[in-house]
């Protein structure tokens, strides 16, 4: 199943297989896409779908240095190349639109200025930043710094929030993307409003589930009503407990959330399963509910192997599946699972930043000389 057609929105899709969002922080000065990742995600093409890493809505959305916009004019232009490298190669492709919210630093922030978030709370672990010292994503290596503390919006805030999400998702269209997914997964700002254990506010964003639940409904509407509900989808992290983000009763609110998605009728909901090794095993009756909740396209993603990805199609619990990490090390992904042909192995100390070492050098597979002869 892995390899027939489907369709997303007004979208056919040639196969199943999706490249997830992958943070590689090789953007350009002024945070613009270059002519080396037009040249990353071109060599990708053949996956079904392809979504963008993770770009950032606003200077203030930002929490990694390195990483890509898409709020400047110059944003913009960058993006074309990345797009138009992919149709060129017969591909799809989604901009992820992001939000960090209090996953930040001041250092990376208009002015030096606090994180924000819906509450006051400290996003827990350290996280790797990139050099953010202006020697760009080849030079200065990594470092690691704690989030800041960031400061809880007001409401005015919010709303403006809410319209560079809107803005964003204009400029995706006039830079070619075929859509975009709000990224509402892994610890970042929408589902920091989500999850019970980030929110603690007391306004009509906090407290009850549906007021939790109120700033995804406005972002998603907002978007939805910019560029058209089938051009957009949402990624969720159910389970995930990256930088201290959790629910204390995940199920009961992701269905709800799923529920309001299918009200406000997006194309997707992308399931983040795993991020890294910080997810439990997510429960058959969990993504039962979730296909009872929603009835559009359900993509899931993390640690998923060829034959795991059949038994999601087959079982009906997803309509695509989202390989990371093996799309990494091998651009030519999908004919190597077609063919059942082994697999390059990736490099982590170039996951983020540098040149294109590790990230543009990775062979298509070549037959034996044997099999040639």
């Amino acid at each position: 199943m892995l390899f027939t057609n489907h369709t997303i929105g007004n979208i056919i899709l040639h196969n199943r297989i999706v490249m997830p969002p992958m943070t590689r922080s090789r953007a350009g000065a002024g945070d613009v896409a270059t002519d080396e990742m037009a040249e990353y995600y071109a060599q990708r093409a053949t996956a079904g779908l392809i979504i963008t890493e993770g770009t950032q809505i606003s200077r203030q959305g930002q929490g990694y240095a390195w990483t890509p916009g898409i709020y400047s004019p110059a944003q913009v232009e960058g993006w074309k190349k990345v797009t138009d490298a992919v149709h060129r190669e017969g591909g799809k492709i989604f901009a992820q639109l992001w939000h960090v919210g209090r996953v930040s630093h001041v250092s990376l922030q208009p002015g030096g200025a606090a994180p924000v978030a819906p509450s006051a709370i400290q996003a827990e672990g350290v996280k790797v930043v990139i050099d953010a010292t202006g020697n760009g994503p080849t030079g200065g290596g990594i470092r690691k710094e704690q989030h800041s503390m960031p400061r809880e919006l007001t409401i005015p805030e919010i709303a403006a929030i809410i319209e560079d999400y809107a803005v964003a998702a204009k400029n995706a269209v006039a830079a070619g993307f075929d859509g975009v997914e709000l990224h509402g997964a892994n610890g970042y700002l929408i589902e920091q409003f989500i999850d019970s254990q980030t929110n603690r506010r007391t306004d009509k964003y906090g407290g009850s589930l549906e007021n939790r639940l109120r700033f995804l409904k406005e972002v998603t509407t907002a978007v939805a009503n910019a560029i058209g509900k089938e051009r957009v989808g949402v990624r969720q992290a159910p389970l995930t407990t990256l930088m201290g983000a959790q629910d204390d009763h995940p199920e009961e609110t992701y269905i709800a959330a799923a529920r309001l998605l299918n009200e406000i009728g997006v194309a997707y909901i992308h399931i983040a399963e795993a991020d890294w090794e910080d997810a439990p095993v997510m429960a058959p009756a969990f993504k039962e509910a979730y296909r009872e909740a929603f009835k559009g396209t359900l993509i899931y993603s993390g640690k998923y192997n060829k034959a795991k990805a059949e038994e999601a199609l087959k079982k009906g619990w997803a309509d695509l599946v989202g390989f990371g990490r093996p799309f990494i090390a091998n651009p030519d992904l999908p004919y190597r699972l077609e063919y059942d042909l082994p697999l390059n192995v990736p490099d982590p100390s170039t996951f983020f930043g540098g040149t294109g070492k590790g990230y543009t050098d990775y062979a298509r597979y070549q037959q034996p000389a044997d099999v040639l002869a």
